[in-house]
């Protein structure tokens, strides 16, 4: 799974094309080049329906119009998916954006076509949001925005497994940009624990903007919690608002009245760890984590806490019969995990450096929390040089490579590859 250019709208101009192409506009503001975006310019949106796509129920629990006329993606022979403990305060509506459709932003740049074919969604686009963005490069973000070519290939009917897949990429949202809530950069300690560093946190500046976003070095903006313009644009008057899909192919949601909480809650146990050291932009100074108290500013900090909430490890419930996962404001923020089948390079798999034998287990910690290091020691074997020689040489996240290859003696693109984070570097994103 690729993702491609897509086109992000803000205030959308949304359109179902059938037989007939009707267009609903609304307008947005950003720079063509992805960098502090200040223009304006209407986004297109031309949907078609899809004969192999599902559509997402309505507060009834029937098909809309928007997509074709599959099956429900809501459970399969390995069981059914579970549904939240409490009665839903909101339900699931219908949407524009569950077949095919195209989205077209001059001002912000944003192209994004979905279509549905034989069982799988095709997402292209060139990554570039719909909306306003900070400003990169910044203090914590070194990177500037810049259109992508990406595609990626989820499946049109989910199936449910009910054993949670750690996943790096959670999905893409409506408007082709990707949600990747985990983040590469740790705090490793000399007495031997590693702390992945949270993205929404007040601690360590990681760069990011007022959509809880920053940029990878390749260029690619993406979502590490969720954005309020995201969902003004594709706000419906309803409290659930579809802003994505799930690699697995469920749908991804955000509800507007926070009807449906996270059952994540910060530990009580004090934190371990002398001669502390963050990765990255976040410094070099050493420092102790023994006796703090959890607060959030890493991954360990929470707790999966079984009933605490509405949702399942992975923030999913089964919403009027359908599984979907809902975004929160609070931690997980965007799921760590998907309890659908899930394939395609890029997608599975935690962050880089994650420890997935402790992701969405209850009582250890998120989905993803990284408890070890990124694993470098076939980077390491390939260069002929240690691990720790590697990790001393490697620059922050986000960092020119060139510096580090030249060290190691080879060119930047052989190091880019050998090392195991996407687009080579091995610090957060």
């Amino acid at each position: 799974m690729k993702p491609t250019d897509p086109t992000p709208r803000r205030s959308l101009l949304a359109a179902v094309l059938a037989t007939t192409l009707l267009v609903v506009a609304a307008c947005g503001s950003s720079d063509d080049s992805g960098d502090d975006a200040t223009g304006s310019g209407e986004t297109a949106a031309a949907g078609a329906d899809a004969d192999d796509g599902t559509d997402a129920p309505d507060a009834a629990g029937t098909e809309t119009d928007g997509g074709g006329s599959g099956d429900e993606s809501t459970s399969t022979d390995d069981g059914a998916p579970p549904a939240a403990d409490a009665e839903p305060v909101t339900s699931l509506t219908g949407s524009d954006y569950v077949g095919d459709y195209t989205l077209v932003d001059e001002g912000f740049g944003t192209m994004t076509t979905v279509t549905i074919d034989g069982g799988t969604r095709t997402i292209e686009t060139n990554a570039l949001p719909d909306h306003d963005t900070g400003e990169f490069p910044n203090a914590g973000n070194p990177n500037a925005i810049t259109a992508q070519d990406l595609t990626w290939e989820f499946p049109v009917e989910a199936a449910f497994t009910g054993a949670a897949t750690e996943v790096r990429t959670t999905g893409v949202a409506v408007n082709g940009v990707k949600f990747e809530p985990g983040t590469a950069e740790t705090v490793t300690c000399s007495s031997g624990e590693t702390y992945r560093i949270e993205a929404l946190q007040e601690l360590y500046d990681l760069g990011l903007d007022f959509n809880n976003a920053h940029v990878q070095p390749t260029g690619e903006y993406h979502y590490h919690g969720i954005s309020g313009l995201l969902v003004d644009a594709y706000d419906d008057d309803e409290d659930l608002v579809h802003i994505g899909f799930a690699a697995d192919g469920y749908l991804m949601y955000y509800s507007k009245s926070g009807a449906y909480e996270s059952s994540y809650v910060l530990s009580d146990g004090a934190r371990a760890g002398t001669g502390c050291v963050a990765s990255g932009p976040a410094g070099d100074d050493e420092f102790d984590l023994a006796g703090t108290t959890p607060d959030g500013t890493y991954t360990s900090d929470f707790v999966y806490t079984d009933g605490a909430g509405d949702l399942d490890a992975c923030n999913g419930a089964t919403i009027d019969g359908q599984y979907a996962y809902i975004v929160t404001d609070a931690y997980p923020y965007v799921s760590r995990c998907l309890n659908g089948e899930v394939s395609g390079a890029g997608v599975g798999g935690p962050p880089p450096g994650a420890d997935g034998d402790a992701a969405g287990a209850p009582g250890q910690g998120g989905p993803g929390q990284g408890g070890a290091a990124p694993d470098l020691s076939e980077a390491a074997a390939a260069l002929g040089v240690t691990e720790d020689e590697l990790l001393a040489v490697l620059p922050g996240p986000g960092a020119d490579l060139t510096e580090a290859a030249a060290t190691l003696g080879v060119s930047v693109e052989e190091l880019m590859a050998l090392l195991p984070a996407p687009g080579g570097a091995p610090a957060g994103r």
